[in-house]
């Protein structure tokens, strides 16, 4: 009957052109839908009571046969266990098993509702429960193994039932291991994926195990056994002949649209022919192909190896035979049936063919449909290798021919089942489409029914199709689905998920060469097609989402990982060119456009548009990483195929912009362009560059960024030392230099330097790329901010010198009516000048202090900048420096020393000058000023002033006397030229220049100590410059300081003074507080308790004094108002200094006290004569006492100055004057020239260089040149002896002498070392070392 009458034309459309004839189609299916009715039957309703007799005869029969009917289960799994591994089954199992068992122990299933069955499901729940037994069963996955344990179980529970008489429990355990292997197959229902083989085994194991359920001879029924009394008799039902009551005839009519009644007379056609019997033979004839080599089911020639052969046939025949083995277990009545010798099996040991294996098998009871064979649930049951048994036919059956001849396969099976799967996929397809099914509703990936599912096992079985065609065809029914947009994209991985399971229990080199070429073909287009999605996917770019391409990328994955798409390596690497390409011009139209979007918009800024433009590439870059951190199909970069595409666009844009750019950027004060926006510009572009090299390290981008951006950092540099001369002036204007903290500084110093520390960080953080060219930005810096500090301590200073010498309009010195005022003022002589006390102003302290901090912050700038590892890079790496034409600078360190023997202006011989000197070069302009010395004809100034030069300067130097109002009159003045030749050999040359004066003639003679060194382009130079800079400002203000203390100190030991105390003998001094001046003054300066508890001298104790000597009380009673001085002012500088600049002031102050006694004592060197008078041994030894007076006002008792430190060398040399101060003339002279001598014969050190810049570029250098001066040899006492003879008649040729010797020795010596220089350094630097000559003979 055909069927077509009955297909719709709809239906017709959907089909492929290269389809097996439908007629056909339904002919074979629809024998293998009856099939399935036919071997498990169902009774049908009206027949019931008319079998019933037939039944109870049948039952009868096996009465008495309990102890025949109880199977072995070892018997069952022999020949399993002897063959191939077993079938695993799903992990999931286990989790349904353990609540099928939960509920089965806890009453709650009333299928298993028996006490005993209960316990023994109980007693194995609790072992399933376990651990080791859940580990176990999770490594193997043996159902075979389940059951034994099972089995193990059971029986240790049931032979121990009181109730169980004799061999009963061995029949209650025969029957429990059957309702489990039940349970098993019905907890397989509910997992999908589940191996027909594996519910073929159960059903067979089942079949073996079903007892006869009849009486028992012992007496008694077993508790299973009564229970199913009702349903357990066995007898030959009558089958049913209505399609209704068969479930795969009416899947067929449903799937070919044929009525019923139709469908009715085509299954009564071929009842007679779908037998059982036939489908044995079917099985019996593939078996005997298999050995015989027939095209059908498989042969060597379709496998690529033996072993995949053998591996084929083994499972092959062993899964025939348990078919068959289940099919005679349920009617043992075929084995009758078949020829007695020849139609048998063989067993897996080579016994000869039997009508049965020698098991005994049972027939089956009851009444009840048993399921299918294959699987109804999953359409991809994947079998494990079944078990071995060789199951063949004997050679001299007839009846069974080799060849294509079968009842229920069709000619050529996988063309029928390739025709049923893509049959059902359409009508599965028009069902989803159909208004039956609701958009909400959900439908399976695979399309496919359960019932097509089912019918489609059943056929694929029945028709011996392997598990890898099945698989494979499918997957390429989805795909052609897919292509033609019938399905979507997740049906894709749904299918690849069989052949990854398939592929997990099966490796691909034992799989039927054409099936691993159909999936290898599959695979290929696969490919292409995800290819191809993937690449219009890219149109997205850089807006690409992982989860767009993921699915392509999962699948494409899968596919490349199989490595079966090997053999279209050459086409595939094209597509993934065409990919490449494509990205990249996507990438390419990407740039463009948004550069063109960006530059639209209004704005003068240049600069903007590629500074967003930088913002979009990163930004798409680093999200592109984010989402794709993987290659594409593990070849395919995207991210650096964007990077590589787009960033040499950018970098080709900004070069095209170069020019605007720089011309924008110095349009005016407020350029178009701000610099910032440059500098922003220049670390994105190399954030840029980094992320280029990062993504693609074999790319090759030629763009010099540093050179590309270093003009414009020129410029900042410029910018940045223009803008220090505001920096210092806003910083010293905001300032009220009050202390802000313990170290006693104020917040101009903290401001300035922090403005400084900015542009290096700034620097610091471009991470410029030359190491050479950065070097360079921070010489350049550096020079900046040694400027900034010069301009910062002539600022303070003179605000210093401001408040120092104020004038009268603007300060006026405070008066004070202190004790020590009016001592003083008393102590004057009528007729003499009076020296009025100064007192310290904090603001004055403060800007000490400012001075000192700055050292610290300027070294903290040094190892910030990391200077020394500039200036190493820069000689090291730095290019071969060109012949320059320009004309070298030298930097002169002028000292301006002392002036001797000054004439006063006015005809007054007691008159005094206020002096100061300026240096002017030859077109009048000042270049040097120094402070003014008060009062003095032989002032010292002992100031340091650098100047700069490229050729020979003319300076003038002029001293002029201060006045008050109106100009300031000229002293005297000379003239000196700073020739670099002159000075080349840099020593430091001391220079006497004599003074002239158009009116007055000779004035005298100034002291200038002149050296010389190469000004250098250098980062450690600059850094230098700036030290000497601070070091002089703290030593001009810290000499302002002792000079505004000298005048008073020198009044208070004078040698008035001295002459005044020997004359009026005692004074009437307050004891008791004469004595406490001694030892606490100096205590209470530096801020000591004032509560300290002072003892009061008893009044009835008066001083004894004799008129005859002075007291030691009489003579530090002359210099009390010097303590007085001292505790007023020395309490001001320890308030507001720092501990290092109060230190520093104290030593000083005491080396002027040293040089004030040494002057009371002796003249100063030279060869002129002297009207200075010796003291008499009295005045002496008071000096002396004032000395030790003073040294214990400093000590004070150890809490003040250490005494190592005030017992210097000074301190020494002015002790030693007391040893040579009464010797005669003669022996003075001897002595003086013996120590001359001595002096000469020793190694007197030759001059020593100028304190170099370098040697003062930070702290560390300062501090090492400060050791080594300490280290210095003493001086002799030479010079000493002579200044003692100056105040003895006719010794001044003798001194004359002397002083020539010395120079004329120091020249001499100093002569020789230039040489030696010069002749080092016309040395050839690599001059080659003569060799050793040979030794001489022993015959010489």
């Amino acid at each position: 009957m055909s069927k077509r009458s009955y297909d719709s034309g709809a239906h017709e459309k959907r089909i492929s052109k290269y389809r097996v004839n439908d007629d056909d189609l339904f002919e074979y299916v629809l024998r293998v839908a009856i099939l399935s009715y036919v071997i498990q039957p169902k009774v049908s309703n009206h027949h019931a009571n008319a079998s019933e007799l037939k039944e109870k005869e049948h039952h009868s029969k096996f009465s008495g046969a309990i102890s025949n009917s109880i199977v072995s289960i070892g018997d069952i799994f022999k020949d399993l266990r002897d063959g191939s591994k077993s079938v695993k089954f799903p992990e999931k199992l286990l989790k349904v098993l353990e609540q099928r068992l939960q509920n089965i122990a806890m009453g709650k299933d009333a299928a298993y509702a028996d006490q005993l069955t209960r316990r023994t499901m109980a007693v194995f729940y609790g072992q399933l429960m376990g651990d080791p037994f859940r580990r176990q069963m999770k490594e193997n996955r043996s159902i075979e193994e389940l059951i034994l344990m099972f089995a193990s179980q059971a029986t240790s529970v049931l032979r121990k039932e009181p109730t169980l008489a004799d061999d009963g429990w061995k029949v209650e355990v025969n029957n429990q291991i059957a309702q489990f292997v039940r349970m098993l197959r019905d907890c397989l229902k509910t997992l999908s994926h589940v191996s027909p083989e594996l519910n073929s085994r159960l059903d067979m194991y089942h079949a073996k195990l079903a007892p006869p359920q009849s009486s028992n001879d012992s007496g008694y029924d077993s508790a299973s056994a009564s229970r199913d009394q009702g349903d357990s008799i066995s007898t030959q039902p009558s089958i049913s002949q209505s399609i209704s009551d068969m479930p795969f005839v009416m899947i067929v009519a449903r799937l070919f649209k044929i009525p019923e009644n139709a469908m009715q007379s085509e299954v009564d056609r071929m009842r007679k022919t779908c037998t059982e019997k036939a489908a044995v033979i079917d099985l019996k004839t593939c078996l005997k192909n298999i050995n015989a080599g027939a095209p059908f089911p498989g042969r060597r020639e379709d496998f690529s190896s033996d072993t995949a052969w053998n591996h084929w046939r083994t499972q092959e025949t062993s899964i025939l035979s348990q078919l068959m083995v289940a099919m005679m277990s349920l009617n043992p009545e075929l084995a009758k049936s078949m020829p007695s010798d020849n139609g048998s099996i063989y067993s897996a040991s080579g016994a000869r063919p039997g009508s049965l294996p020698s098991t005994r098998i049972d027939s089956p009871g009851g009444t009840k449909r048993h399921t299918s064979i294959g699987s109804r649930h999953s359409f991809f049951g994947v079998a494990d290798e079944g078990e071995e048994n060789d199951g063949d036919e004997g050679d001299g059956d007839e009846e069974i021919r080799v060849g294509h001849n079968f009842t229920f396969i069709p000619p050529n099976p996988k063309k029928f089942y390739r025709r049923l799967v893509e049959y059902c996929l359409v009508t599965d397809l028009e069902f989803m489409f159909s208004p039956e099914v609701d958009d909400a509703d959900e439908v399976p990936l695979s399309i496919l029914s359960p019932p097509h599912v089912e019918l489609i096992n059943e056929c694929a079985m029945r028709w011996r199709i392997n598990h890898t065609y099945r698989a494979t065809c499918f997957l390429d029914q989805i795909k052609q689905l897919y292509e033609r947009s019938d399905v979507p994209m997740e049906c894709i991985p749904e299918a690849l998920q069989g052949i990854t399971k398939l592929l997990q229990d099966l490796e691909i080199d034992k799989w039927p060469i054409h099936d691993s070429e159909l999936l290898a073909s599959i695979y290929g287009g696969l490919y292409n097609i995800f290819l191809s999605s993937l690449y219009h996917a890219m149109d997205a770019l850089p807006n690409l989402k992982a989860s767009v391409v993921q699915p392509y990328l999962t699948i494409l994955d899968q596919v490349r990982e199989s490595g079966l798409i090997e053999r279209f390596e050459a086409d595939i690497s094209t597509r993934l060119s065409d990919l490449t390409t494509r990205i990249q011009d996507v990438s390419v139209q990407y740039y463009q456009e948004k550069m063109r979007s960006l530059q639209a918009s209004p704005g003068v800024n240049r600069a903007l548009p590629l500074l967003l433009m930088t913002d979009e590439l990163e930004k798409a870059a680093k999200q592109l990483d984010k989402r794709f951190p993987d290659p594409l199909v593990g070849v395919v970069d995207l991210v650096s195929l964007v990077v590589e595409a787009q960033v040499p666009l950018f970098i080709s844009e900004l070069q095209n912009s170069s020019k605007r750019l720089y011309e924008s950027s110095m349009n005016g004060p407020t350029p178009d362009v701000p610099i910032q926006d440059i500098f922003s510009l220049y670390r994105r572009t190399q954030a840029l560059l980094s992320m280029y090299k990062a993504f693609t390290p074999k790319g090759q981008l030629e763009f010099d960024l540093g050179q590309f951006f270093m003009p414009y950092v020129h410029q900042w540099l410029v910018d940045t030392d223009n803008k220090t001369g505001q920096w210092v002036q806003a910083a010293i204007a905001a300032d009220k230099f009050e202390a802000e903290n313990t170290e006693g500084h104020s917040a101009s110093i903290v401001d300035l330097f922090d403005s400084l520390r900015s542009p290096i960080s700034f620097l610091q953080d471009l991470e410029w790329s030359d190491d050479y060219q950065e070097a360079r930005f921070f010489t350049s810096l550096s020079k900046t901010i040694s400027k900034a500090i010069e301009q910062y301590c002539r600022s303070v200073e003179e605000l210093f010198m401001t408040e120092m010498f104020p004038r009268p309009a603007d300060y006026l010195q405070p008066q004070k009516s202190s004790a020590w005022l009016e001592k003083a003022k008393s102590l004057a002589t009528t007729g003499e000048k009076k020296v009025e006390p100064f007192n310290f102003r904090p603001e004055s302290c403060v800007k000490l202090n400012n001075v000192e901090a700055a050292r610290k912050l300027l070294d903290n700038l040094y190892n910030q900048m990391q200077v020394d590892k500039v200036a190493d890079t820069i000689a090291n790496h730095g290019p071969p420096v060109p012949d320059k034409n320009e004309r070298p600078r030298f930097l002169f360190a002028v000292k301006i020393v002392m002036a001797e023997d000054l004439v006063p202006l006015d005809s007054s011989p007691s008159s005094l000058l206020d002096t100061f000197v300026t240096l002017s070069d030859e077109a009048g302009n000042r270049l040097v000023k120094t402070r003014t010395i008060y009062e003095s004809l032989n002032p010292r100034w002992e100031e340091t002033h650098d100047i700069s030069v490229d050729k020979p300067l003319w300076l003038m130097c002029s001293i002029r006397d201060r006045a008050l109002v109106g100009q300031h009159d000229v002293v005297g003045r000379s003239f000196i030229c700073l020739n670099p030749k002159e000075f080349g050999d840099f020593l430091t040359h001391d220079v006497w220049l004599n003074l002239e004066n158009t009116n007055h003639g000779h004035q005298g003679r100034i002291l200038l100590r002149i050296s010389m060194e190469g000004e250098k382009d250098d980062v450690q130079f600059y850094f230098g410059r700036a030290f000497r800079f601070l070091k002089r400002s703290e030593g001009d203000m810290m000499r302002i300081f002792i000079d505004k203390m000298s005048p008073y100190i020198r009044q208070s030991l004078s040698r008035p003074i001295l002459k005044t105390l020997i004359k009026a003998g005692s004074l009437g001094l307050d004891y008791n507080r004469a004595l406490g001046n001694v030892t606490a003054l100096y205590r209470s300066a530096l801020g000591s308790n004032a509560s300290e508890v002072q003892i009061p001298l008893p009044h009835n104790e008066k001083s004894r004094v004799r008129p005859e000597e002075l007291t030691d009380v009489e003579i530090e009673r002359a210099i009390v108002p010097l303590f007085d001085y001292f505790d007023a002012n020395l309490h001001i500088l320890n308030t507001y200094l720092s501990e290092t600049a109060k230190d520093m002031v104290m030593m000083r102050v005491w080396k002027e006290i040293l040089v004030i006694i040494e002057g009371l004592l002796i003249p100063p060197l030279s060869k002129l004569s002297s009207d200075m008078k010796p003291l008499s041994d009295k005045e002496v030894d008071i000096v002396f006492k004032w000395l030790k007076f003073l040294r214990d006002y400093f000590h004070a008792e150890g809490e003040g100055v250490p005494l190592e430190m005030l017992q210097n060398q000074k301190y020494r040399d002015v002790v030693s004057i007391r040893l040579y101060y009464d010797w005669h003339t003669d022996t003075l002279m001897e002595e003086c020239v013996r120590a001359m001598q001595q002096s000469l014969r020793e190694a007197v050190p030759v001059k020593k260089r100028v304190k170099s810049v370098y040697n003062q570029r930070n702290l560390g250098t300062i501090k090492e040149r400060k050791k080594v001066k300490k280290e210095e040899k003493e001086v002799s006492n030479g010079e000493t002896i002579m200044r003692i003879l100056r105040m003895r008649p006719n010794t001044q040729e003798f001194i004359a002498q002397q002083l020539e010797m010395m120079t004329t020795v120091q020249a001499e010596r100093e002569r020789a070392q230039a040489d030696k220089q010069q002749r080092r350094s016309q040395r050839p630097r690599h001059a080659e070392i003569p060799e050793v000559p040979p030794l001489p003979s022993t015959a010489s």
